[in-house]
């Protein structure tokens, strides 16, 4: 088995559902980075966003990353930004397996509209900015190890297929 299995992908395309899953089927610990940066900042993300601003929620989140990855037999479910940095990338390279999860741009507002705790989609078009967002993260995030897409699969579709391709991957 691999040191650590790191999620990373959009919001909304499950990272928190098919991580705690995955985690309990292969024996893992599951971490949330962003769980963890709450109970750092002792704030909700969104509050993070809206009294010091993106800029320095990425260097919180860095930190947490860095910290995260020094343990092992883990399932780390990232943030969906936590991509953009260079360095949030090389760290999860070294830290294990990278399965980037994806789902549709339609699918991924179907799953999220109602959720207020998305600080990055309080735009007037929220599709729009899903788009955009996904178009300019879409460059890291097929640098993954594994994509596996969750449009159209239910939690235990997409671990199953997760550990499969796992199997498969150490051959």
């Amino acid at each position: 088995m691999f040191k650590n299995i790191i999620l990373i992908g959009f919001m909304g395309v499950g990272k928190t559902s098919v991580g705690t899953q995955l985690a309990i089927d292969i024996g893992y610990t599951f971490v949330d980075t962003d769980v963890l940066i709450e109970a750092d900042q002792h704030i909700t993300i969104n509050e993070i966003f809206e009294q010091y601003g993106e800029p320095y929620f990425r260097r919180v989140e860095a930190t947490i990353i860095q910290q995260v990855i020094k343990s092992e037999r883990q399932v780390v479910s990232t943030g969906g930004g936590a991509v953009i940095r260079d360095e949030n990338r090389a760290a999860f390279k070294k830290a294990g397996l990278v399965v980037c999860l994806t789902a549709r741009p339609e699918v991924v507002f179907e799953r999220i509209k109602y959720d207020m705790h998305r600080p990055l989609l309080r735009a007037p078009d929220p599709m729009a900015r899903i788009k955009e967002l996904l178009g300019s993260r879409a460059q890291f995030y097929k640098q993954a190890d594994l994509v596996i897409d969750t449009s159209e699969k239910s939690v235990d579709d997409a671990v199953n297929e997760i550990k499969e391709r796992v199997r498969y991957a150490r051959c």
